[in-house]
């Protein structure tokens, strides 16, 4: 019996990430790169990191 791999197409989205742009101050951007250099962290996962925290943070009222 011949042996065979299969490997299924993974899906857009299958991570559960969403990919959308977004319109943000060129000085807020020039802040995420000095933490992204200062952390070693990538700029997308620091606005996961820094979203997720002020979604956890935040009263509506």
């Amino acid at each position: 019996m011949k042996e065979e791999l299969i490997i299924k197409k993974k899906l857009k989205g299958e991570d559960g990430f969403k990919t959308f742009s977004i319109r943000i101050k060129e000085e807020t951007v020039l802040r995420l790169d000095e933490l992204s250099e200062e952390t070693n962290r990538s700029r997308n996962e620091l606005i996961n990191i820094l979203l997720d925290f002020a979604i956890d943070h935040c009263t509506v009222k």
